[in-house]
């Protein structure tokens, strides 16, 4: 669990960089170059991934049951992790109407993949995993608009073709992830 925990520190704490301390990541920025910057946050992030992966992979090896599996929150989950892709691929189509709308798919769309699998899982490495990642969600989501608000940050409207593409591509990913990928990757199938 130590490694889990660790992995999660760095991973959420490089990636948390903008939420307590956007003065300064700006003022590092400057500082240092484009370059230099991406380079040691890509480091860095990769190190805490792989880190918070291998840790969660060793925990789940010994895993301490918190409350019984529930069928119900398997399938919700599964409904969720959908709308989850709908709104990853609504942060790369351009011109999208969700994008247009909620401005942030993309932490949306990690908020509501660590719910979902809150809801599936039952485990303390779960409950840690999952919850770090939906509380980091909560905070950069709640941190990314009040950015917007203050630069007078105003997205343009979204149109029904770029909205209908995000999410045709979102639910054609989900479906691939979810009735191949994940259990290829994971070693759990959601449908099976």
């Amino acid at each position: 669990m130590t490694a889990l925990i660790l992995g999660l520190v760095i991973f959420l704490g490089v990636h948390s960089v903008r939420i307590v301390a956007d003065g300064w990541r700006s003022g590092m920025y400057a500082r240092v170059g484009e370059k230099r910057y991406k380079g040691l946050y890509s480091l860095l992030s990769i190190a805490g991934f792989v880190l918070l992966l291998w840790g969660y992979g060793q925990a789940r090896q010994q895993p301490v049951l918190l409350w019984p599996a529930q069928l119900w929150a398997r399938h919700l989950a599964g409904l969720l992790m959908g709308v989850s892709f709908v709104l990853l691929a609504a942060a790369y189509v351009p011109k999208n109407g969700i994008k247009a709308r909620v401005h942030h798919p993309m932490v949306l769309g990690v908020k509501t993949w660590a719910f979902a699998h809150l809801l599936a899982n039952n485990t303390l490495a779960d409950t840690v995993l999952f919850g770090s990642f939906l509380v980091w969600a909560v905070l950069n989501f709640r941190a990314a608009r009040a950015r917007d608000r203050a630069a007078g940050t105003v997205y343009p409207p979204g149109n029904a073709g770029a909205t209908a593409t995000a999410v045709v591509v979102g639910l054609v990913i989900w479906a691939v992830f979810a009735f191949w990928a994940h259990g290829v990757l994971i070693g759990v199938k959601p449908f099976g």
